[in-house]
């Protein structure tokens, strides 16, 4: 009996240790802004870096301003994630695409820019 007990527990040890590293896995996989700096690094994507300079971007652009101290510059993340969906509605003639009225970002992809540019 002691030899099924103790294999009993080896499995529900292993189990358990499964479960943990899979339950970190999906939390770094969760986690928005590390998917959203991916989104705006990915030159295919979001492309943030091809006009702004971003901590830890490689080869940034320098058209548009500097992405730092967002939340002072924009205390209210909505007009964050408004400035991103279309930035011509504050500025007709800015060059910055209007990623979510040409649907270039989905929604989803949206807000998680939005996350990682606010924390900035």
């Amino acid at each position: 009996m002691s030899t099924l007990n103790h294999r009993f527990s080896g499995k529900v040890g292993a189990l358990v240790l499964i479960g943990g590293l899979m339950a970190a896995a999906q939390a770094a996989a969760e986690d928005p802004i590390a998917a959203g700096k991916k989104i705006a690094f990915d030159r295919k994507k979001g492309n943030c870096l091809a006009c702004h300079h971003i901590e830890g971007g490689a080869v940034p652009g320098n058209i548009g301003p500097p992405l730092v101290a967002m939340k002072h510059r924009f205390p209210d993340k909505a007009k964050l994630r408004a400035q991103i969906w279309d930035a011509s509605k504050n500025n007709p003639r800015t060059i910055m695409p209007p990623f979510g009225k040409h649907r270039i970002l989905t929604e989803k992809e949206i807000d998680l820019v939005t996350e990682f540019i606010y924390s900035l």
